[in-house]
Order: C-alpha cells, then structure tokens, then sequence
C-alpha cells in the first residue's frame, strides 16, 4: 500500500482554488434521503401537473454550429436540446434502454435492429414523423462530421421499412448500441423541411419532444412550452424557464431566495454552502463523466517517453484523497469505464492501485527518472481541474517530483494540449474531464490513437490497446464483456498516458418548498433534466 499523504495539508493548498468552500463532506442537513432505488429523488405523483418550473444553469449552449444537435458536443446543450428532441430510444435509471421515439425494438441479428415508432408522433411543427425522417437523420449524421458521426460511424445504413418501422443495419457487432442511440445527437429531425432550406437547425428547434422553445436569448434564459403535438408519456410543467447565471454565488442565491426552483452547480461544497437555507434540498448525482490525467507520451524528448515513468506517476496518484480534498469527498475513484456503468473495471484492482511506495521508487530509479521538474496545465473556468492539481503536485512532491501547476485560462490551455497537431502538446500533464456516456464502451473510444485523432499530440500510438477497445466493443454486454475491459483498463493504465481519475459528480439543489423533482442516482449524459417532464411544482395551478 502507498503512503498516504496528510490531508490537512493538501486541504490548506486547495482552499486557494476553491475559494469559499471548505474540504468538508456533505453534510446530512443538505441533502436529501435517496428515494427508491436508482434515484436520489421522486416526483409525488399525487401533486396536480401543470406550473412554472424555473431552472437556472451555469451556461448556455456554446456550440459554433448553433442548435443542430448533431454537433452539440457540450453537456448543456445535450440537456437543452433534449427537452424537444427525441432520440430512438432512451435510458433508465439503470442505463438499460427505455422507449423514446421507438416504442420498440427487436433484434433481428447481432448487425440487424428493428424499430418500431410510436404511433402519432409528430414535430412541433404539426407534421408526423416518418420513417424517412428517421433515415434521413441518420444519414446526415453519418456526414455532418461531428463528433457523434465517429461514433456513429458502426451504422452502414438506416432504412424504412414499414409505414411506422425503420431498420438499422451495423456493419458489426457493437454492444454500445443503445447507448450511443440515447445521445441527443442521433435526434430523429424533420429531415424534408431542413433538406428544402424551410429549418435552419443553427436557429430552429423543431422536434418531437415534449417542450419547444418560444424564446432564446443567448447566454441568458430560454423559455420552453409544452409542444402541443407531443403524444409520448404524460408530463408535467406547463413551462420551462432556463435562467442562464454563470456566477456559482448568484445561482446560490437564486435558489435561497427561490428565484429559481432547481439549481445545477459545479461547486463541490454547495451542501455546506446551502445548510441554512431549510428549503433548499442539495444531492450529489453520480455522473459517468470523469475527470482524467494526461501524461505526455508523444513527446521523445520527455522523461515521460518512458512507460515506467508514467506508470510511477499513475501509482503515485490516490484518487480517494482527490475526492476527499479536492472535491469535497464526493466523487468516487474510476478507470477509464466509467464505474456506475455496467461491466466497468474495479479501480481498486488497477496496477497503480497495488504497486507499494518502494516499487515506485524503483520504477523511477530503474529509469534514471529521480528527482524530476514537470509541468501541468490546466483550465480555469471550473474550479475542479485546478483543485486537483493542486493534491497531486503535493502527492508527487513526496516522491521528490517536484510539479509547477499552471491554471490558465480555458483558451490558452487548450492551445497547450489540443493546438498544432504537428508537434507535442506543451505540457507534461494535464487534466481535463470526458462525458462518460451511457455504455461503457463509448468513451474508451477516446483512448484509440486510430480513430481518436485529438489525442495525437500527447498519446503514442498503442496497437495493443486499440486491438482491445474494438474487441470490447463487439463483445455482448456481460462477463465476457467485463473480462475484455479488465485486461483493457490494466493495458491503459500500465501505458499511462492518459489515465482516469474521478469521475465528476453534479451538485443539484432544489426548493423542497416548490418543487418535487425525480432525479436519477447516476447520469451520463449530463442532462439533469433527463426526468423534467415528471416534476410537479407543489404550488402549481
């Protein structure tokens, strides 16, 4: 087992990035009781529907490409957007897939799926949904070269084949399937009127979900009203206020003096900081997004070329003290599957979780690695990043490692790491976040130097570990598939050059006063809003 560094010290550098939060974990008069299994809160049915639901949120949808779906690649804007879309099908609690648009499937072959739509579906524009809007969306998909189409990029072809059913054709196996059918970017769209130039999907949203928007104003609220055409399951709020407050504090407030009925925050302490206010309900949801270490191995000249090096690294780093000091001990330490998804790897079954502190120290000797000077770099606009940092630099400092942390700004961060792919990222480490989507194979997608080309200027190639991720990805979910991703993870974790951490939890605070919300115990899209549609506003009208 690994010496364990003293908190309180790692507590005293961390307070100088989280500014106001103390490294304290929740506290029980903050939080609420888990409601039934899966889900930290559910909805009192018995309340009447209807009412005003005001939510405010850290930030807008940021994307160039606007509100096309198929481009959105920020958590927000899978959250917004999903209010009006709808995607084939969805995801429970447990991310076992749920109807959506398709009221059922059947699987006709491991590369043959058949969808049947819900029956009088239809765009808030008033016209039904087809088969060949299914289709078409697919196809569009396939070429508008977001970063869903990679993904996507198993499905050779969508057809309709009925008069309410579609046909999905994968070129192989994939046991991600309906994960990667449940993102917000593989929405059905009304692919007649965008073809004819009649919507622009940059500024309109037209969907078959339960809400349209009726006013936008960028990076300050939008305004969603039922869609009068939506015939899907029964759903609640009459309108949805999105308030856009980039300011934590100003959030804060807004749900103390109940301008806003449910609140998101990035700030780890937001129980502590609510623990006054006795309306003000606060739980910590499990998200599959996490955070992650780089480890520079695309650059020759780095002491981080060689494996043992970066491996030493990777055993040096304890992801509990991370959670407890940096992130106010709510996060959970994962691999690269994320750990509330299905067949995920154990962390605490890593080779960095079971090397002692003198085989590290012989890993570095071995290498001529002793007494290094790293840099990391990493982003300002979430409070995170910079807290964790700060615990690793005084975890490698023990090690004689000596890390110079620089918190930059968002932009010249991620010139640092993502900008001229001709040459090695500038930087020794780096630390930034992945959306962990809802199977796990997806985001270990990210880790295939082959198709993953972001990751070129601080990853080496790995033939061994691409070989694994497609294998995983082919392999059905259960035992066979979790064996697959054990040897994955421990490939990943061995190589070490970008390696998870955390996985990154949301803080969501609602007024127990006004409002009764169902929110799931784990998440992985980041959409908070997932169950809105059953909220029932305890004074509604």
């Amino acid at each position: 087992m690994r010496t364990k560094i003293p908190a309180i010290g790692l507590a005293l550098t961390t307070a100088l990035v989280l500014a106001g939060c103390s490294a304290s974990t929740t506290p029980d008069s903050g939080t609420a009781p888990e409601a039934k299994t899966g889900f930290l809160a559910s909805a009192d049915t018995a309340l009447p529907t209807g009412g005003a639901l005001t939510v405010a949120v850290d930030y807008d949808s940021v994307e160039a490409a606007g509100l096309d779906p198929q481009l959105a690649d920020t958590a927000r804007s899978w959250m917004i957007l999903g209010l009006s879309y709808e995607t084939l099908v969805g995801l429970d609690e447990n991310f076992a897939p749920t109807p959506g648009l398709a009221e059922s499937w059947e699987e006709k072959s491991p590369t043959e799926y058949v969808f049947t739509l819900r029956e009088g579906a239809t765009f808030s524009n008033g016209r039904a949904v087809t088969p060949d809007d299914v289709a078409g969306s697919f196809e569009r998909l396939k070429t508008i070269g977001g970063a869903w189409s990679a993904q996507a990029s198993v499905i050779s072809s969508v057809e309709a084949t009925g008069d309410r059913e579609v046909t999905l054709h994968l070129s192989k196996a994939y046991s991600p399937l309906f994960g990667l059918l449940a993102h917000v970017a593989t929405s059905v769209l009304p692919i007649a009127e965008i073809d004819a130039g009649e919507i622009d999907l940059k500024t309109d949203v037209v969907g078959s979900g339960p809400y349209t928007p009726t006013a936008h104003v960028q990076d300050q609220s939008w305004t969603f009203e039922r869609n009068t055409h939506y015939n899907g399951t029964e759903y609640s709020p009459d309108t949805i206020t999105l308030d856009v407050v980039p300011d934590e504090a100003a959030r804060l407030a807004a749900i103390r003096d109940g301008s806003a009925d449910y609140v998101i925050f990035n700030n780890p302490d937001a129980a502590s900081l609510l623990a006054q206010t006795a309306a003000a309900t606060v739980v910590n949801q499990q998200n599959t997004d996490f955070f992650y270490l780089v480890l520079n191995g695309a650059d020759p000249d780095s002491p981080l070329a060689d494996e043992r090096v970066r491996f030493a690294i990777n055993a040096i780093v304890d992801r509990q003290q991370i959670s407890d000091v940096a992130l106010a001990g709510n996060a959970k330490p994962t691999a690269l599957t994320p750990f509330a998804l299905p067949d995920a790897c154990d962390p605490a079954e890593l080779p960095s979780a079971t090397i002692s502190d003198d085989e590290i120290r012989d890993l570095l000797s071995d290498a001529g690695a002793e007494n290094l000077s790293l840099t990391l770099k990493t982003w300002n606009s979430e409070a995170g990043p910079g807290a964790i940092a700060q615990v690793i630099q005084q975890q490698l400092a023990a090690f004689d490692i000596d890390l110079d942390v620089q918190i930059l700004d968002d932009g010249i961060w991620g010139e640092a790491l993502y900008g001229d792919p001709a040459v090695p990222a500038d930087a020794d480490l780096s630390i930034s976040w992945f959306a962990g989507y809802g199977d796990a194979s997806l985001v270990t997608n990210w880790w295939n130097t082959d198709t993953a080309g972001f990751t070129a200027r601080f990853m080496a190639p790995t033939p061994e570990i691409n070989t694994l991720i497609t294998e995983a990805a082919e392999t059905p979910i259960g035992a066979e598939r979790a064996d697959v991703f054990t040897e994955l993870c421990a490939a990943v974790d061995e190589n070490a050059q970008m390696v998870a951490l955390v996985n990154r939890p949301g803080q969501i605070a609602f007024r127990s006063d006004a409002l009764s919300p169902t929110i799931s115990t784990n998440e992985g899209y980041g959409n908070v809003l997932r169950f809105a549609s059953d909220f029932r506003l305890i004074e509604a009208e």
